[in-house]
């Protein structure tokens, strides 16, 4: 029996994971962890019976400790409460698909509690990637990636462990607003750019498909997760979302992984891993799918992958701060505070105003998104 962990267990990522344990009846849930969508996790509790579950927000826990009164379940709250379910439960693997910079710690408590990470917070190897891997050598410990187009690198890369990589591939969709030009994005609304083609997703990872935000993050994981240089990696665009990634070996063979746009398949392979297990759902149809068709992103329209790839390249604390301006940015977007452009405008006003710090701790690290987040207030704060 598999016991696993699950951290952000009501977003799009943890409820997903969860149709995979019910899929499977070998897999048992040990630890469940939200924000603050009280309701949702009663609910998953009462289903999967764990024995430790964590509401971030401090007043969200408290009823939910009176909700489950009734259970054998110990309820946490905050920071102390995510690292103590990552790290103290009976898992021997933790989803981490909490959305931000609020999995690096919980992360790496786990790491150093010799738990395996399937990996769904990008933030934490955007961020604090430099710690993150060499961590995981010294604790001796897997990390998974979930990512689709990072289990799809992951998978193009076994058996190929002696040989270097020349490139990879990493595929987008190019969101609701391939093709557009700066100008039509001008008025984008919040449900205009909720609407994406292909993926079922959370708001956050959405808005960031929608903008490339999202890639030029992925970029910047796949980075660390496979020991290449930023300038290793090409975005291409393939809007049927049917290859996941693609790598490229010294000698020119090209290794791409293909399949439905289903997150429930780099899920399970992640939890089974070497394993394949029978997944059910659609199964690509080449007769009906006939073409599919690549094109380079638009950095100039896109601009958040742009400035992706220019914090990528200078590292050191850069990256964290294209994350959290853009986690800034995103949230207030979704208010309807700013304009669908002011996401990007944000995330380039604090890159130029950041004074980078080389090889940071994680407190440099946390200090560097605390200082993003007042710089954007002290200019934007009226929005």
């Amino acid at each position: 029996m598999k016991k696993i962990a699950i951290l952000g267990s009501t977003g799009s990522i943890g409820t997903q994971t969860l149709t995979v344990v019910e899929n499977n009846r070998d897999i048992q849930v040990t630890a469940l962890a939200a924000g603050s969508n009280i309701r949702l996790l009663e609910g998953q509790i009462r289903k999967f019976h764990p024995d430790i579950a964590c509401v971030y927000d401090e007043e969200r826990a408290r009823e939910l400790k009176i909700a489950v009164a009734d259970l054998p379940v110990k309820i946490t709250s905050g920071m102390d409460g995510l690292i103590e379910t990552a790290a103290g439960s009976e898992a021997e693997v933790v989803v981490t698909a909490v959305v931000g910079m609020i999995g690096i710690r919980p992360t790496i408590a786990a790491m150093k509690a010799g738990k395996d990470i399937a990996l769904a917070n990008k933030e934490t190897l955007v961020t604090a990637g430099h710690l993150i891997m060499p961590l995981a050598e010294k604790c001796g410990v897997r990390i998974l990636p979930v990512d689709s187009e990072h289990s799809a690198i992951f998978q193009c890369q076994k058996g190929e462990a002696h040989n270097r990589i020349q490139r990879i591939l990493l595929t987008a969709s190019g969101g609701p607003f391939r093709g557009f030009t700066r100008e039509q994005l001008a008025g984008i609304r919040p449900e205009d750019a909720l609407k994406h083609p292909n993926w079922s997703m959370g708001k956050k990872v959405t808005i960031d498909s929608s903008t490339m935000v999202n890639k030029g993050l992925e970029v910047m994981e796949a980075r660390w997760l496979f020991d290449v240089a930023i300038d290793q990696i090409e975005v291409v665009i393939q809007p049927q979302s049917v290859i996941h990634s693609m790598v490229e070996f010294e000698d020119g063979a090209m290794i791409a992984q293909l399949g439905t746009p289903d997150m429930k398949l780099p899920i399970q392979y992640a939890l089974y891993y070497p394993e394949r297990r029978f997944l059910p759902g659609d199964r690509l149809d080449f007769a009906k799918l006939r073409t599919i068709t690549f094109e380079a992103p638009d950095l100039n329209t896109f601009h958040g992958l742009k400035l992706a790839l220019r914090a990528g390249k200078r590292g050191g604390t850069l990256p964290t701060v294209f994350n959290a301006a853009n986690e800034y940015a995103v949230a207030r977007f979704l208010d309807g505070r700013i304009s669908y452009l002011t996401i990007t405008d944000m995330i380039e006003m604090a890159m130029d105003h950041h004074v980078v710090s080389d090889d940071p701790t994680v407190e440099q690290i946390l200090d560097a998104e605390r200082e993003t987040y007042e710089l954007i207030e002290s200019r934007w704060g009226d929005c």
